[in-house]
């Protein structure tokens, strides 16, 4: 007789291998077909509401391993959510307008195209870009309204757009004024701080003196006699502001010193430098001198000095006045920092604050980089090109000191990897601290809503609160034509805007909800204005991308009470319980989103911000085409399968900065084959059972596999509570744990023999397969957010193929036990003393004594509380420990464990050496148990 086919053996039609790149992408298909997304909106309607809102991908390029990250995890909590008994939709959007687009539109068609031109084809363009990037994103297995997505350039988003900027005028946060703003040469357009970045950069550091208008008054400050001829001396690494001074700052509280020199200058005898860096100034620049007098800063306020060109052009025959300036510092330099009011920010604020208007401001750079044509001697230069002809037309005035080369960190364009500049532009800015008609400064509701916020990682309130706290008024225009228009009419004579502009928005938005930004574009003014309409001009700027996106809160979820009519506010809620995306965005989306809500709402729109980290490869360095290291997304799915860069997502901790390489990768694969194995085991051997008719009450299964179920109840809680958390990382490393270690490494190893050998419809084996049934159910439902396309596949094995989907599922009810915390107390300890035999058989093996655990008896001598729950087990005991025998002893002392080989034969069907083996004449290779099991009434067992 062949006893094997008299064993119960597994039997699923789930493959060993996954073959996920080949398999996924038609279920991918699968799920678009059956309407999936729908279908879990069905399943998941009338439950409380939870809203991730989509911060949009920007619509140029194919998506790049960052993207990836983001899309999964966002997939991960949405899923988990619905699973968690949530109506969690998933509206996914992209950012249309802006530079990129425009700037591939110039270099496919050339630039000085007619407005209307560039902003069809950067339409069409962006359509394009979507969809490729909307197959990548449905490839890793992301379940969202695709066919439904938002867009920024929607007719309906782009007119609520302009109705969020009447409203944000209207509570009077904007305000138009000439300000040094980040320029770019490259983009011809103010930059959004988030669109600057820092890199390293070499300039000439140079040490200029200004010469004395009026010795008398300098002698006069430091309480001196007689007048000395000299200058003051400041240090700067921009040259190319000093045709532009208009100003020199200093300190009120710190000292400063009127230094002779031993070998007089051509300028004088004496220098002006703050007290303390007089040594080091002197040894620098080659020079000995004495102190000859000190006084505070704030005793030179008013002082003039020359412009260290007056004596080489008549056009810089003007003086720089002297004001006090807290921002002023010794770190480096002098002390005395020169002003260009129209070339930085502090310059900027302190001559204003000293009188200045903007019509008195000096600004010669263009919008390209040079300067205009009529500035003395450097007229027409770019700047960069006239740094050393400035330095060395000072040095031919007699008034450098030193220059010497400097490598420093300087603002760079994003985009274009090129050094932005200060530069004051007339503009339109959201005020930060401008004081609205009744209520807080939007700083004050800014920081109030980053107080209000839950963040995850922690560290993010600090970031963002930091950012807030010290950021300048924000630009919301730009100088471009894709993208939405500040639709204004301003005066021609007075610059003001139209005394009904709240009202002329609406209109202008109510036109371009029908027709797009394009119907600003052939908008005539008469149309809207009649007869004033000669005296006015239609605004020629366009919105801060950066509003597009951060007003989506508002045109999308439709704002709070759903005050706008967002594009998918019947299905979303206002605020949004969550944002994620990458660490960036506290200076980007976060930040932009908080600020227009604040503007609008007076609050932040969301409850909580998740924040990821970048990824780097598996040295740690950022993701370069130069380098080599670039992982593509498309290239992991097409070679191991999404299921596996969902796994590394979920199983790498986002809160610092994610590694990938192939070795990872590897690493990562062997982590989900043994998922795999361990789902195949639980199908396989629960394939011909049905809860209904097969299924016991839990008081009737066995004591392991009640002990089974309470581990699966306690692993389920924490990875629940890990979902909850947003610590993913924690979850997987659970799952892994639970299926190697509690299932593969302990119950599923005790239970083969008796799933096997067994009756196929004893009690014995239906306890187990009711275990196996929940233990399945529940692990499944745990691993869909992450492992969706396997959880899905196995769901539907489970089901003979007769089932929709696993999303549409909540996760599992454990049948409740009241001793639970006994069997948990009494089983760990168990699993103790059994993981101690384990290590003493397998001490044996390696002396060549026995080949495997069933040739091996046990001796276990304990007392006390160990002695009687062993014994208590009875015959039991040996199928936990996997021997063919284990005998309990009482011994006083430490617990000792004897491991002896045995002299006993072997039962051909279920390996147990036995002393029986052969009584049945009938059957002489099978031992009692078997022979009972297969032609009695079987074995008697109770425990395991």
């Amino acid at each position: 007789m062949d006893y094997r086919k008299t064993l119960n053996l597994p039997e699923t039609p789930f493959p060993m291998r996954g073959d996920l790149a080949k398999r996924e992408p038609k279920w991918v298909a699968e799920w678009e077909e059956n309407r999936i997304y729908a279908a879990i909106r069905q399943a998941s309607k009338g439950r409380p509401k939870f809203v991730l809102h989509d911060g949009p991908p920007y619509a140029n390029g194919d998506i790049h391993i960052g993207h990836a990250v983001n899309k999964v995890l966002k997939d991960i909590i949405v899923k988990s959510r619905n699973m968690d008994g949530y109506d969690a939709h998933y509206v996914p959007g992209w950012d249309c307008h802006g530079m990129p687009i425009e700037i591939q539109i110039e270099k496919k068609y050339g630039k000085h195209l007619p407005v209307e031109e560039v902003q069809a084809k950067a339409r069409a363009y962006a359509h394009e870009q979507i969809e490729r990037q909307r197959v990548d994103f449905k490839r890793l297995g992301v379940l969202a309204d695709w066919s439904n997505p938002y867009l920024t350039m929607n007719y309906q988003n782009e007119a609520n757009e302009l109705r969020a900027l009447g409203r944000i005028m209207e509570k009077g946060f904007v305000f138009r004024g000439l300000k040094p703003v980040n320029w770019c040469f490259d983009c011809g357009s103010a930059l959004a701080e988030a669109e600057v970045e820092y890199a390293d950069r070499t300039d000439p550091a140079v040490y200029v003196a200004f010469p004395f208008n009026d010795p008398e008054a300098v002698a006069k400050a430091f309480d001196l006699k007689e007048a000395k001829t000299g200058a003051i001396v400041i240090w700067t690494t921009t040259p190319w502001t000093l045709p532009s001074n208009q100003a020199l700052n200093v300190h009120p509280e710190l000292d400063y010193a009127l230094v002779e020199l031993n070998s007089p200058r051509a300028g004088g005898s004496c220098l002006l430098i703050a007290a303390e860096r007089v040594e080091s100034c002197l040894q620098e620049w080659g020079l000995e001198g004495t102190v000859i007098a000190q006084c505070k800063g704030s005793v030179l306020a008013g002082l003039a000095f020359r412009h260290p060109l007056y004596s080489a052009h008549e056009g810089y025959q003007r003086i720089a006045p002297v004001y006090l300036a807290d921002y002023v510092s010794l770190e480096t330099g002098t002390g005395v920092v020169h002003a260009a009011p129209a070339y930085g920010v502090d310059d900027f604020l302190s001559c204003r604050s000293h009188g200045l208007h903007d019509d008195d401001i000096i600004n010669p750079v263009m919008g390209d980089g040079h300067y205009v044509n009529s500035l003395p001697l450097f007229g027409g230069q770019l700047i960069w090109k006239a740094n050393p002809e400035i330095v060395k037309a000072i040095d031919s005035a007699g008034n450098l000191l030193k220059q010497e080369p400097l490598k420093h960190s300087y603002m760079h364009c994003w985009r274009h990897k090129t050094p932005v500049i200060y530069r004051a532009t007339s503009q339109w800015f959201a005020g930060m601290d401008r004081e609205p008609s009744n209520g807080p400064t939007l700083r004050e509701m800014a920081l109030n809503g980053v107080e209000s916020t839950q963040f995850f990682p922690s560290w993010g309130r600090a970031r963002l609160h930091a950012m807030i706290a010290n950021r300048p008024d924000w630009t919301l225009s730009r100088q471009r034509q894709w993208g939405v228009p500040m639709a204004f009419f301003v005066h021609k004579e007075t610059g003001e805007l139209h005394p009904r502009t709240p009202e002329l928005l609406e209109q202008v938005a109510q036109r371009v909800e029908k027709e797009g930004i394009e119907a600003w574009q052939s908008l005539d003014p008469a149309e809207l204005l009649g007869d004033e309409a000669p005296l006015y001009e239609k605004n020629r700027d366009t919105l801060d991308v950066w509003f597009d996106s951060g007003t989506t809160h508002a045109t999308v979820l439709g704002g709070r009470d759903h005050d706008m009519n967002g594009s998918h506010a019947d299905e979303l809620t206002w605020p949004a319980d969550l944002y994620l995306e990458g660490s960036d965005q506290h200076r980007g989306w976060f930040h932009s989103s908080l600020l227009t809500s604040c503007m609008l709402y007076g609050r932040a729109p969301y409850k909580a911000l998740l924040t990821h980290g970048f990824v780097v490869d598996g040295k740690g360095r950022k993701m370069s085409k130069s380098v080599g290291n670039v992982v593509a997304p498309q290239k992991v799915s097409d070679a191991l399968g999404a299921e596996i860069l969902r796994l590394w997502t979920a199983s790498t901790d986002y809160s610092g900065e994610l590694s990938i390489s192939d070795e990872i990768l590897k690493r990562v694969v062997e982590g989900y084959r043994r998922i795999r194995n361990t789902l195949k085991f639980l199908l396989g051997n629960i394939n011909d059972f049905d809860l209904e008719r097969d299924g016991l009450a839990v008081n009737d299964l066995f004591e392991i596999d009640r002990y089974a179920l309470v581990m699966t109840q306690a692993m389920q809680d924490e990875v629940l509570e890990c979902y909850r958390r947003y610590e993913f990382h924690t979850a997987v490393s659970r799952l892994q744990i639970f299926c190697s270690e509690d299932l593969g490494a302990f119950y599923l190893d005790i239970l083969k023999d008796r799933l096997y050998t067994t009756g196929a419809q004893s009690q014995a084996r239906r306890s187990a397969q009711t275990a196996l049934y929940h233990i399945t159910h529940s692990l499944l439902r745990l691993m869909a957010p992450i492992l969706s396309f396997t959880a899905e596949e196995a769901w539907k094995d489970l089901h003979n193929g007769d089932v929709l989907t696993i999303f549409t599922e909540r996760y599992h009810d454990l049948p409740a036990q009241d001793n639970a915390n006994e069997l948990a107390e009494k089983w760990a300890r168990l699993r103790e003393i059994r993981a101690e035999a384990m290590r003493r058989i397998e001490d044996v093996r390696a002396t060549g004594q026995i080949g495997s655990s069933l040739a091996a008896e046990l001796d276990i001598y304990a007392h006390g509380s160990d002695l009687v729950f062993l014994r208590s087990l009875n015959d039991d005991l040996r199928f936990i420990m996997i021997v063919s025998r284990a005998n309990v002893h009482e011994r006083e002392g430490d617990m000792a464990i004897e491991v002896s080989a045995t002299q006993q034969e072997k039962c051909e069907r279920c390996w147990h050496h036995r002393a029986d083996v052969g009584q049945n004449t009938d059957h002489p290779t099978l031992c009692g148990r078997c022979t009972s099991n297969l032609f009695e009434t079987g074995e008697s067992r109770h425990y395991a």
